[in-house]
């Protein structure tokens, strides 16, 4: 019998329910106390880590190194040990199934950066599977100084007999490096055209570096197009993650959170632990739903989603601007359940990461939430600001957009983008 104990699920199994009024002195969440978070960590070494590595690699045993690949991303954990096993796992990737494939070319993407560039490079070579490639791609590009490395890429996807034949994934692959920055004259040039998007529409716009260690900024505008102040008069803004845990490219299973639009489709509590009992903000990509819901139950003739529908989202001067239809090809990927949440998730594991206390997911937008480790309540949570911002700004219905702004290593400040905001 499989023998995983406690791995959270950050962004899946909703409860449906209309959200109640929430304070910090009521909220509870029981595995936030020190106890239960000190035995969690202690199980997730010892059972989900340790005792599934150990066992024997076969096909029958993948599961169980799979779970271990899953404890280690969410944990940061690392000893010569587990070294050791990760490497006989690459030792015999091309043999296993492709979930194992995924699951731990995503681990190692972000734990074990550049140990197996060549295992990547020949796995590139062989498989048969299009998402396969793309994850042995992007792990190879981020493990090598070679210049010649994308050239090395593009050669081996013109090899592919399925290069033509619109994979999704490889549109991601190609379009990502390319994407660049030259394209937008200067930040208050793409925020001033941000604030014309979507008119009469209320509006998340998240804020975030290209570098997704760095955490972003959240702010919210009603639908008059007035942004949302503090009691204070001052511009209401949230430090907000779309840091995954694997930190893969947007198009990826469990990669960052994708730039471009979302539908907000209200308020729910998630059962999920990880996600703790503060509201959370319902989001939609485009291949989640059909065109009349997003684009807000407005009739029209199309019913099938094509890139030229979706750019009629977009202000003119953002329609050719790349980075804004990443929400749109990953939901063709198949990615889905990327919501706006809050964290019960043990901030110690990512001490020493540069957007601590905050904490990753699989892929969502997350806010730092401070919970009591004697009684489990409720400290502090930027996630029940911004519901409250939203309730007054008239509810989450409309849209969330995600953008990144510049690759500057260091968070996004409010006073930065204040100027453009007025």
């Amino acid at each position: 019998m499989k023998t995983i104990l406690y791995l959270p699920i950050f962004c899946t199994v909703l409860l449906t329910t209309t959200a109640l009024a929430q304070n910090d002195s009521t909220l509870y969440a029981k595995n936030t106390l020190r106890t239960v978070r000190t035995k969690e960590l202690s199980n997730l070494i010892s059972n989900s880590i340790t005792k599934n590595l150990s066992r024997p690699l076969t096909t029958e045993t993948e599961e169980y190194w799979i779970d271990a690949f899953m404890a280690i991303e969410l944990t940061t954990y690392h000893s010569e040990w587990v070294a050791d096993r990760v490497k006989l796992a690459f030792d015999s990737i091309e043999k296993r199934s492709i979930e194992f494939q995924r699951a731990l070319l995503e681990m190692a993407y972000s734990n074990y950066s550049r140990r197996f560039a060549s295992v990547a490079e020949r796995l590139m070579r062989n498989t048969t599977d299009p998402k396969i490639f793309a994850l042995a791609a992007e792990y190879y590009l981020a493990a090598v100084t070679d210049p010649n490395a994308w050239n090395k890429v593009v050669q081996l996807f013109s090899k592919r007999p399925d290069k033509d034949k619109h994979v999704p994934f490889y549109y991601g692959l190609l379009t990502k490096l390319i994407k660049g920055y030259a394209d937008k004259e200067s930040l208050g040039w793409l925020i001033g055209n941000l604030r014309q998007a979507l008119p009469g529409q209320i509006l998340i716009i998240s804020f975030q570096r290209q570098n997704r260690d760095y955490p972003g900024m959240a702010v919210i505008r009603d639908r008059n197009g007035n942004f949302i102040r503090n009691n204070n008069s001052e511009l209401f803004a949230v430090p907000q993650l779309a840091r995954s845990l694997s930190n893969l490219p947007f198009y990826l299973t469990n990669g960052n959170t994708p730039q471009g639009i979302y539908r907000m489709n209200g308020f729910d509590v998630s059962k999920s632990m990880a996600i703790g009992p503060t509201s959370n903000v319902q989001l939609l990509m485009p291949y989640e739903t059909s065109p009349q819901n997003f684009f807000g139950n407005i009739p029209f003739a199309d019913s099938v989603w094509s890139e030229e529908l979706y750019k009629q989202l977009l202000p003119e001067p953002l329609r050719e601007y790349l980075p804004l239809y990443e929400s749109f090809f990953a939901s063709k990927a198949g990615r889905t359940e990327i919501i706006s949440h809050g964290t019960t998730v043990n901030p110690e594991y990512y001490k020493s990461h540069s957007y601590y206390p905050l904490t990753p997911t699989q892929g969502c937008l997350c806010t730092k939430e401070i919970w009591s480790e004697f009684d489990g309540r409720r400290k502090e949570s930027d996630q029940q600001r911004l519901v409250d911002a939203l309730k007054k700004a008239g509810g989450a219905t409309g849209y969330c957009i995600v953008i990144e702004i510049d690759n500057q290593q260091r968070p996004v400040s409010a006073q930065e983008i204040t100027p453009y905001l007025k």
